[in-house]
């Protein structure tokens, strides 16, 4: 029961600030824009509190599922030709506030990655590790198929693999479909064939047992251990102990527990700059210890984090459009690739469990997400909105108001169908064996 409140609880934080940044994004524009702005609502239905400023009511309501702005004449029936209103203003201007909504969706994402990544994050930046393969995993896929560490993978199904991302995304998508792999290894190129495993309830695919190369890297230090001791911070990459290389965690492991109470040189980068450290291990019965952890972690300075976070956005929407294209090719369920509020509250609670950090990085990831859904010509979304002024400005003149009015009826029918399918893929991975399908 601690879990659906947790569960809940993050689900409403989470999406109450996405929701606010969104609808603040069309108020800011609207009001410079000289539009009377009547409502500024958190939530749908029955007003539960608020005030009013400015002649807008800002309210939050009662059903917590969305939000909205409610611009004065926005409805053609309710026009007085006061120069206030909604549909008095050109069209650019209209679209324009439209937009700021979505736009506001990824300056939040682009904002809270940039931070995330200033101040360090357990994340993988699958984008900057090149395919090479760092481990196989005995008796899958990828070990049948003759794969080994150091083998680079070229091309998945005739795509071209620039990095691992691009490998982790022909993977996941391809769920108990034969993935053809051009590799190279030592000078000379050859075929493999792998078959990612179906995740069970979730309809993608696993890496069909291949993992990258992990760097040795500090995520975790101890307080008061000798790796605290010593210097070692949350980001330094292990790069050689008393001279010796170190390209694998395990290495750097197998060197500390060999040396209780031995000091060690050991080489690391930090933020980009090469530094030497000096580490000695306590003893813990016959092995030793230094109080870190070795994972994944990302940390930048200011100017370098702005930039990763625009990349990491940019490989959201890239896999977005992958993932709808293969939808619409018949190449991937979608139930695989789309989630709805149940799966989102389950994910939010699993995140903020996991650390307050997980569930920004949720939060940056849904955000951007829901401003690509808003951008979609769908009628009564802002996408669909704007697609509607595009084409009145080209044939230059407002559509009927019958016409806008079915379009809207359509809108409202997609957009429930919509959310009755996700919800119904929610509870077939939430409730796995209740329900046909799942």
């Amino acid at each position: 029961m601690s879990d659906i409140l947790t569960n809940i609880l993050a689900f409403a934080f989470a999406l109450g600030i996405i929701i606010i940044v969104h609808e603040a994004g069309h108020l800011l524009v609207a009001k410079a824009f000289g539009v009377r702005v009547l409502t500024f609502s958190i939530g749908f239905g029955k007003r539960l509190l608020g005030f009013e400023r400015g002649g807008t009511d800002y309210r939050v309501s009662a059903i917590p599922l969305g939000g909205y702005v409610r611009l004065s004449g926005e409805n053609p029936e309710e026009s007085s030709g006061d120069p206030g209103e909604f549909l008095g203003k050109p069209r650019w201007q209209r679209v324009l506030v439209y937009v700021a909504g979505p736009a506001m969706n990824v300056v939040l994402s682009i904002a809270l990655f940039a931070g995330l990544f200033m101040v360090g994050i357990e994340q993988p930046n699958l984008p900057a590790m090149p395919p090479e393969i760092g481990a196989v995993e005995q008796g899958s896929s990828a070990a049948q198929a003759g794969l080994a560490k150091g083998d680079l993978i070229v091309r998945a199904n005739s795509e071209r693999i620039a990095n691992w991302h691009d490998l982790d995304m022909a993977l996941v998508t391809s769920p108990a479909k034969p993935v053809v792999l051009q590799v190279r290894r030592d000078g000379r190129t050859f075929v493999a064939t792998v078959t990612p495993k179906r995740v069970p309830h979730y309809d993608v695919g696993d890496r069909a047992g291949l993992e990258p190369v992990l760097r040795p890297q500090i995520s975790h230090v101890e307080p008061g251990k000798p790796a605290a001791l010593a210097g070692l911070r949350p980001g330094d990459e292990i790069r050689a102990v008393d001279g010796r290389p170190i390209t694998d965690p395990r290495d750097f492991v197998s060197e500390i527990e060999k040396r209780p109470g031995i000091a060690m040189a050991v080489a690391i980068v930090r933020d980009g700059r090469p530094m030497l450290v000096r580490v000695v291990p306590a003893r813990a019965g016959k092995v030793g210890r230094i109080g870190a952890y070795i994972g994944i972690y990302q940390r930048y300075p200011p100017g370098q984090a702005l930039i990763e976070s625009l990349r990491y956005n940019v490989s959201i929407v890239s896999d977005t459009f992958l993932g709808l294209g293969k939808i619409f090719r018949r190449e991937m369920s979608a139930k695989a690739a789309l989630s709805g509020p149940i799966e989102i509250a389950a994910a939010s609670g699993a995140a903020v469990r996991a650390g307050f950090k997980n569930l920004l990085v949720l939060m940056g990831f849904v955000s951007v997400s829901i401003a690509i859904l808003n951008l979609m010509p769908i009628p009564i979304l802002d996408g669909g909105q704007i697609f509607i002024l595009l084409i009145e400005e080209v044939i230059r003149r407002d559509l009927p108001l019958r016409v806008k009015e079915v379009i809207s009826q359509v809108g409202l029918v997609l957009i429930l169908m919509l959310m009755v399918m996700v919800v119904y893929f929610d509870l077939s991975k939430q409730l796995p064996g209740l329900l046909p399908g799942s």
